[in-house]
Formats: C-alpha cells, structure tokens, sequence
C-alpha cells in the first residue's frame, strides 16, 4: 500500500507571491513604462528651462534697458591719482582735470569725558557743515536710560558704554562710530563719520542729558579735538586754474556716462591728468562673443531635446524627438536672427554655420564697427520686457511664450505632466492594493491546499499502520 499522497512540492508564501505579481505584471509594466516616461519628460522640460533662461539672462545683460553690447573705455594718464570707467552711452572725448582737494569722512576726540556719569535723558549727535550758518544738520538720539545704556547694571553710564550706546542708536544706521582711545590717565571718546565731506562733520549736543550730570557738565567743557577734518571732494575741469567741481563724494559723474573716482589731491604747478573717453574694441569683441556664446549653448540645449537619435550607434532619440512643438521652437529661433529690415549680423562677422550655431568674425566685426560704429546696436537692439527691438527684442518677445511663469508653455506643460505623474502615483495605489488582495487570496488557498495534503498523508500513513501488516 502507497505511504504517501503524490503531489508537487511547495511553499504558500513564495506561491502567493509569484501569482500575485503575475496577476498585476501587465498594470505594473505599464505604470512602469508611463512613470519612465514622465520622469524622462520632466528632466527635458527642466533642461529646456534651463536653457532659455540662461539666454534670456546673457540677453538682459547686453541688450536690456540701458545696456549695449558696444563699450566705451575711459582712461586717465596717471592711475595714482584717479580712476575711471565708461558706460556705452558715453561720447568719446578728452578732458583735462586737476584733483585740488580729495574728500574726507571727519573724527573728532572729545577728551578727559567724565566717567561713571549719572544715567537717563538723551545725547543728540549732529553731522553738519559747521562753516555754513544755512546748512541743515542731521542727527540723531541717543537714548542713555539704565534700561538701554547701564550694560553693566553698576547704575552708572561709563565712557564705553556711552559709545556702545552711539552705535546702537536706532537712528544711527552706521552713519558714526563711536570708540574709546586712552592715553595715559586721560579717557577720550572718539567720533568717526562714515561718510566723506564736510556735511558730515561731528558733534555732539549733551543738553538732553541728565541735567547738572556729570556727562552733561564733562561734555560741556570737554575740548573737542579734529583728528581728521571732514572735507569736499574739488576737482577743476580744464587744468589747475579751470572750472571747479566740488562735491562730497570721491567720484564724480558730472560727465554724462563717465565715472572718475579720484584717490590722492595734486600739489599746485603739477601735469593736471588727462581722461580719455573711447570705443574699446576688445570689450565690444568679448560682448558680441558672449552673445554668441549664449545663443550656440540654448540651441545645443534645444538640438539635443529634439533629436531622432541613430540605433545603429546606440544613441537614444531626445525627450522632444517627435514633439511639433519644441521643434518649431528651434526653427524659429533661426529665423529671428535674419531681421526683415536693412542690415544683417553677417555683415558685423556673425554667421550662422551648417548646423545653425553661430560663430564670430572678430576682424570683421571691427572693420564693420569702424565703417558703422552704432549699426550693431541698432541691429541687435534691446531685450527691454516695456520695448523691444531689433534681434534681441524678438528672441526675448518670443522666448518669452516659452519661458513665462504663469502661462508659458514650459510651465503649461510641466503642469499637465505633474498631473500625470500624481495619476501615476494613485494607479500604484490601486496596483498595490490589488497585488495585496490576489497575495493574500492566493495565500489563503495554497496554505489551506497544504495543510489538507498533511492532514490526507497523515490519514494514509495510519491506514498503512493498520492494514499493512499480515495478520494470523
């Protein structure tokens, strides 16, 4: 008689499983499939993003409102004494100027300031022109009550915390810093201005302190000294015997689209310098360059995304191979760069080669340059959102229907594929759920199918015991 029940090996668990998975293989590989594929489109959408925006950047900074991709160099013939620099609207010309007098931020020392003085009132700090009886001072509070002044809690206002107390006055805003210089057994407070010329001369008004006190009494009659006296900028225009200039400032704009910063005052009977305003070609070059530059890198971009791929050298198809649009993007941006009007990059040196990138004749752009010094600009015009022009108006005017954060099509089509892919998470969801319901219905039939084989085998062992055996 047969000791067993013949039947297949196996486990209820690994079972389950393997039938669960294949009862949700085909719903898995196709959230499989359409996750790759929303993941994939949102990589290009961002590297598309990407790609505009840092145009639309390199743009705005050569074409944008007051920019110009033509630069004017400013130079002075001895850089000891001044600096200077051009923006592209300056004229080109020659100056002669003479540096009088530099400006300078005042300090001033009031000395022996009494300490351990009675605390509360206020100290009003002026900054004004003290050699105009017309002038306007400036000032501000100094509030000396225990509560803001008494850092130490002694119930007395020291020479230190007087100056703490100026710097961190509300009204103060850097405008004067306060410090403690000793010398010997005498306690000075020192005052130093921020900012240069003589409308920033320090001092201080103690009528608000507590009155017959000892800082009010000690400042009173305390000797204020002129570290450094506060002093106008004066530079004459047309040599030393020229036409004066006097401000507060160390630089100076008084020439349209010229900054000239100077550094060090000229003693009488010195060469006044000489500033030179000028086209400066290099820099033109290295503007047209970047342009360049910019547009070949965003097409590189726009290429690879729209690409067909070739099998038979392994290279995948980009995210946008077979996108109408995106391709349209890339055939256009070619078309703006052939302006409708009179005059073309090609004649500045900017050609487009086979592929569609551009490259830069630099001879050539300054051969057209000195032929027609403004003409590129003109051509090129300005990326400005409130008034486009030119190429760079069009490419900016365009890609913006691409790159607009509230209804561009970048950011319409990122928010269709972030819907999809939330559609996504919810069908492996529900995916998940149905593997869970088929694992544990399968698991439930193969673990009761094993244990009514143990039980039949256990029946049929017994049977054997008892009938097996010959009996007498």
């Amino acid at each position: 008689m047969a000791s067993t029940i013949t039947a297949p090996s196996y486990d209820p668990t690994t079972t389950a499983q393997a039938l669960a998975q294949k009862y949700t293989s085909a719903g898995q590989a196709k959230i499989d499939a359409d996750t790759k594929t929303t993941s994939a489109m949102a990589k290009a959408l961002s590297s598309l993003s990407s790609a505009i925006s840092a145009f639309q950047g390199s743009l705005s900074s050569l074409t944008g409102v007051g920019k110009s991709v033509l630069a004017q160099s400013a130079t002075v013939s001895d850089t000891s004494i001044a600096s200077a620099s051009a923006k592209p609207s300056a004229a080109a010309g020659t100056y002669s100027l003479f540096v009088k007098q530099v400006a300078t931020a005042g300090q001033v020392s009031y000395n022996s300031v009494a300490d351990g003085a009675d605390l509360g009132g206020t100290l009003k700090v002026k900054l004004s022109d003290e050699s105009s009886a017309t002038a306007t001072p400036i000032s501000f509070d100094v509030d000396l009550s225990a509560t803001n002044a008494d850092t130490d809690k002694d119930g007395k206002l020291s020479v230190r915390e007087l100056a703490s107390a100026i710097n961190r006055a509300s009204g103060n805003a850097g405008q004067v810093s306060a410090g403690v210089v000793t010398i010997g057994t005498e306690t000075r407070l020192v005052l130093t201005s921020k900012n240069t010329g003589v409308a920033n001369t320090i001092s201080l008004d103690p009528s608000g302190t507590a009155t017959g006190g000892a800082l009010q009494t000690s400042l009173a009659t305390a000797k204020r000294s002129i570290v450094t006296a506060a002093q106008d900028a004066i530079v004459m225009l047309g040599g030393e015997n020229g036409t004066a200039i006097k401000q507060s400032s160390n630089t100076f704009t008084n020439i349209d689209g010229v900054s000239v910063t100077v550094a060090k005052a000229q003693k009488s009977g010195d060469t006044p310098i000489s500033l030179s305003v000028a086209s400066d070609s290099s820099k033109t070059t290295s503007n047209v360059q970047a342009f360049v530059d910019a547009y070949n890198k965003m097409k590189s971009a726009i290429d690879g995304l729209v690409d067909s791929g070739d099998p038979s050298k392994n290279v995948a198809a980009g995210a946008f191979a077979h996108d109408a649009g995106v391709s349209a993007l890339q055939n256009r941006l070619v078309s703006l760069l052939r302006p409708g009007t009179s005059g073309s990059l090609a004649s500045y040196g900017i050609t487009a080669n086979r592929d569609g990138s551009l490259t830069l004749d630099s001879t050539r752009l300054g051969k057209q340059l000195a032929v027609d010094p403004t003409g590129l600009d003109a051509l090129l015009g300005s990326a400005s959102a409130s008034a486009p022009s030119g190429i760079a108006g069009s490419l900016n005017t365009y890609l913006n229907q691409w790159s607009n954060a509230t209804n561009g099509q970048i950011k319409q089509r990122t928010d269709a594929n972030n819907t999809l892919q939330s559609t996504l998470t919810k069908r492996q969801a529900d995916l998940d759920s149905q593997y869970n319901s088929a694992y544990a219905r399968y698991l439930k039939q193969y673990t009761d199918l094993q244990t009514l084989q143990s039980t039949m085998n256990s029946n049929l062992s017994m049977f054997d015991a008892l009938f097996s055996s010959d009996k007498s």
